[in-house]
């Protein structure tokens, strides 16, 4: 979830100290891992929500988004709209660190090795890095759901190395922690891709249409010029709710829609969605531009 490279006011100047490229590899993995646990952190308590309507467990299914909000608080507490956060912060980590890793070393690939540049290689690399981090990272995503799922006097996993154990034994070992990953990818495809794609063309056009209104001088380079931080925040958001609204047209749409019909059918639970995703992509992006100043990645 990041774009290409910032947009410079005056030619680029290649002048990087061989020190500052010890250990990219590992300053790269750290920056998108903090970016995707900054995200996540942010938009907790809505995961635990929307995980507790989706899956109708007994307890909330009967409210809506806003009164489980308040429920969940007055029959957990108020870190049980966290409850299941520790499994997500050992599997976003990893995953937002492969997603961003991913995405630079993919635009690299499609752009030098395959000739395709511009735009399109953005959604491309883009669907391609978040396909890749949802494989490497699916069972701690099935964990995270299964402890989110739980609720207080009703727990059937102790903790996430019990989930993992208990998975492992009773649903088929390592196959267990891999059902339904095709209708993730499916899903994370168009998601990831235009996500990549907005963000990275809305920045590329703002640096360099309205560089000083947007824009400010890189901390390692005062020749080039990156977002500003609400700028970032903008463009993050609206980048998350065009990448929403995009990936909910899928192959079920057209059962969907015979089934349910469109208003209970095609966008049931898109709203939350929608709150869900515009903080979250306007945190990472945001932090994870931070993160490559902070650890000159630019």
């Amino acid at each position: 979830m990041t774009s290409e490279a910032v947009v410079s006011t005056s030619p680029a100047i290649s002048s990087s100290k061989p020190a500052k490229r010890d250990y990219y590899f590992l300053r790269s993995f750290v920056a998108g891992g903090v970016a995707g646990c900054c995200a996540k952190s942010t938009i907790a308590p809505l995961d635990r929500i929307k995980i507790l309507l989706q899956a109708q467990n007994p307890h909330y299914k009967h409210l809506g988004v806003f009164a489980t909000l308040k429920a969940v608080p007055q029959k957990e507490g108020f870190l049980g709209l966290y409850k299941g956060n520790g499994a997500m912060m050992v599997r976003i980590f990893p995953y937002g660190a492969i997603q961003f890793m991913a995405f630079d070393k993919y635009k690299k690939l499609l752009s030098k090795q395959i000739g395709i540049s511009g735009h399109i290689h953005r959604l491309m690399a883009g669907s391609m890095a978040g396909m890749t981090a949802v494989i490497f990272t699916y069972p701690l995503d099935v964990i995270r759901a299964r402890l989110a799922f739980q609720v207080t006097g009703e727990h059937r996993y102790t903790g996430i190395a019990n989930a993992f154990h208990t998975i492992y034994l009773k649903e088929g070992g390592v196959s267990g922690f891999y059902r339904g990953l095709i209708p993730t990818l499916i899903g994370m495809a168009p998601y990831a891709g235009f996500s990549f794609f907005t963000f990275g063309t809305l920045k590329s056009l703002g640096l360099k249409h309205f560089p000083e209104l947007l824009g400010r001088p890189s901390s390692d380079n005062p020749d080039v010029y990156i977002l500003k931080t609400h700028v970032n925040l903008l463009c993050g958001g609206i980048a998350g709710a065009i990448a929403q609204a995009i990936s909910s047209l899928s192959k079920t749409l057209a059962y969907v829609y015979n089934t349910y019909g469109i208003k209970k059918g095609l966008y049931r639970g898109l709203s939350l969605n929608f709150i869900r995703c515009i903080p979250s992509q306007a945190v990472a992006f945001t932090t994870y531009e931070f993160m490559k100043q902070t650890l000159h990645l630019n």
